[in-house]
């Protein structure tokens, strides 16, 4: 057992719950590949914008910005068509993703932006930081007044029912390498505390962890599930799967250590294995696994005293 450190904050939250569509542009400026650079300029002075998607015959073929503008400047090539200044077959973001999954791609390639395409493949939307910023603001401004009218009621729910001990048990799989429905089951272990009446900074801490844990069972097992058990002063969550197991508990503790296939990462996950990140928001946590068998993570909260800070 491991006591812990800090709670998460509600934007780290969001970050976690949000996905991509809703926070991206959908209002897109695109250019033709055949367009001179110089157009492409002024496109960018009067819209104010930094970059834009290429697009011919209705297919995302590059993206261009305003620092290759600059350098087909300084090279006198303002003639250039943008299929020769452009990035081609650039990194792609799909809708269905987490924030928090972009943020990590925004940190590992560096670029300002993203185009975001759909489940066919088509062009959506594109997606800055100054998005994600924007989209968080909204989104907690959204949440405030909810928040202000919650009761927080959830040891109360257990008052009028008679019984030595009352305890409400949610239960979820998670099937291995499903990117479409990936956080689903955190997010209604989430949705389903809060209308139980948590408090906003337990509801918080345990959608964090359990997100993590629920990605972790995603990419690195074969598959498991989730249990949630609800009592009076505490809540505890299970994530288990059944296999291949953790060689080194110890080493997967460290942040940024993860078992994840390059493939894996491409996507923007397997960072890191999350580990640190639930320690921070739990109560206490127990991690046991066994190679070959599987491995179980026991995550404690409880629902007074930090929880009701």
């Amino acid at each position: 057992m491991e006591r812990i450190g800090k709670t998460p904050t509600k934007a780290q939250e969001l970050v976690y719950e949000l996905r991509v569509k809703q926070v991206m542009s959908s209002d897109l400026i695109v250019v033709p590949p055949d367009w001179p650079m110089s157009q492409v300029k002024a496109l960018m002075r009067t819209h104010r914008i930094s970059g834009a998607p290429v697009v011919q015959d209705g297919k995302l073929v590059g993206m261009v910005s305003l620092e290759q503008v600059i350098r087909a400047l300084e090279a006198g090539q303002m003639d250039a068509c943008v299929r020769d200044r452009m990035t081609a077959s650039p990194h792609v973001l799909r809708e269905e993703e987490t924030v928090i999954s972009a943020i990590n791609q925004f940190a590992r390639h560096g670029y300002g932006r993203f185009p975001v395409i759909n489940a066919a493949g088509e062009l959506v939307g594109l997606l800055t930081k100054g998005d994600i910023v924007s989209g968080l603001l909204k989104q907690m401004e959204l949440l405030w007044h909810a928040e202000e009218e919650r009761r927080y009621q959830y040891q109360h729910m257990f008052e009028d029912i008679e019984s030595d001990q009352t305890t409400l048990t949610l239960r979820y799989q998670v099937r291995q390498h499903d990117f479409d429905t990936g956080g689903e089951a955190s997010s209604k272990i989430k949705r389903a505390l809060e209308r139980l009446g948590a408090h906003p900074q337990t509801v918080r801490r345990v959608a964090v962890a359990t997100y993590e844990a629920e990605i972790n069972i995603m990419i690195h097992s074969v598959g498991g599930e989730l249990i949630a058990e609800l009592s009076p002063g505490r809540i505890v969550v299970v994530a288990q799967d059944a296999g291949p197991g953790i060689e080194d508990v110890e080493q997967a503790m460290l942040a940024g250590y993860s078992t994840a296939p390059d493939w894996i990462r491409e996507l923007g996950f397997g960072a890191g294995m999350g580990l640190s990140n639930i320690r921070s928001c739990c109560d206490t946590i127990n991690l046991t696994s066994e190679m070959g068998v599987g491995t179980r993570l026991e995550m404690v909260f409880f629902t007074q005293d930090r929880g009701a800070r």
